[in-house]
């Protein structure tokens, strides 16, 4: 089956400055990608890419073995089939709620193909069931808190059932409960039914929402593996700076600090 993403010899410049730089990388069907470094490796940049909302100027991208370009977008056809099969969830989800209602985002994309309005409030329903977010269906998303604003996205993404999903940190400033909905979803991926591609920094739940990892550092890849073989290598997490360095106070009158890998079952081997 061809890849969904084939990035070959990617480079990247934004306001002068190089974000990227020769990146290849194959995404397989069906797989959980997740994407890790620190802010400024270049994570977010590379989702862009493949989101085909930014283009490298040097390197290639293709989707599907077709070349993903800023020409080939301008096409009708290709644009709706691509928008179609590739769903995006940005960091901040305020720059993508904009309807009056959660049930009118969630509702948008499947309007936009001229549904019937049964199938439309039959999948919204279903969604804001799945998300655990019925009670606001009526709820203006600019009076949300983050965590429901997030899965409010993700349902309005989720709508149109994509077969690929581009994820820019879902975890990030949750409380627990809205990390817990977002994780439940990423771990129910694992049966291949999505290509989910998503930028990280949570190390606690890697080997339950990622197949493979990417370790990005100041714009190039410095690893790919596992995430039980990307945890076991601190080296390379502590070059990535995906460490938190801990103080601990010790029997003497001093404190130490050094990194710990915070993720579960991490020293079993």
């Amino acid at each position: 089956m061809t890849s969904p993403f084939q990035v070959s010899g990617v480079s990247y410049f934004y306001n002068g400055l190089q974000a990227l730089q020769d990146i290849s990388l194959q995404i397989q069907p069906g797989e959980r990608v997740a994407l890790l470094g620190a802010n400024g490796s270049g994570k977010s940049t590379l989702l862009r890419l493949l989101a085909g909302l930014s283009f490298p100027r040097q390197g290639s991208v293709s989707f599907f073995g077709e070349p993903l370009t800023e020409p080939r977008l301008r096409e009708e056809e290709f644009f709706f089939a691509f928008r179609r099969r590739v769903g995006m969830v940005f960091q901040n989800p305020d720059v993508q709620l904009f309807n009056p209602s959660v049930f009118d985002e969630v509702a948008f994309g499947p309007l936009q193909l001229r549904w019937p309005p049964d199938r439309i409030r039959a999948r919204v329903a279903e969604l804001l069931e799945h998300l655990d977010i019925a009670a606001l269906k009526d709820r203006p998303p600019y009076r949300l808190s983050g965590g429901e604003k997030k899965r409010v996205a993700i349902a309005s993404v989720l709508a149109l059932d994509p077969e690929i999903l581009i994820l820019d940190e879902p975890l990030a400033a949750l409380d627990p409960l809205s990390q817990n909905k977002i994780s439940e979803l990423l771990v129910s991926w694992s049966d291949r039914s999505k290509t989910v591609i998503m930028a990280t920094h949570d190390l606690d739940a890697l080997e339950e929402i990622a197949d493979r990892c990417v370790v990005l550092e100041s714009g190039r890849i410095a690893g790919i593996g596992k995430p039980l073989e990307i945890l076991h290598d601190v080296a390379l997490l502590e070059r990535a700076r995906l460490l938190r360095p801990h103080r601990h106070a010790h029997r003497m009158p001093i404190s130490a600090s050094h990194p710990h890998v915070h993720a579960k079952d991490v020293e079993q081997s």
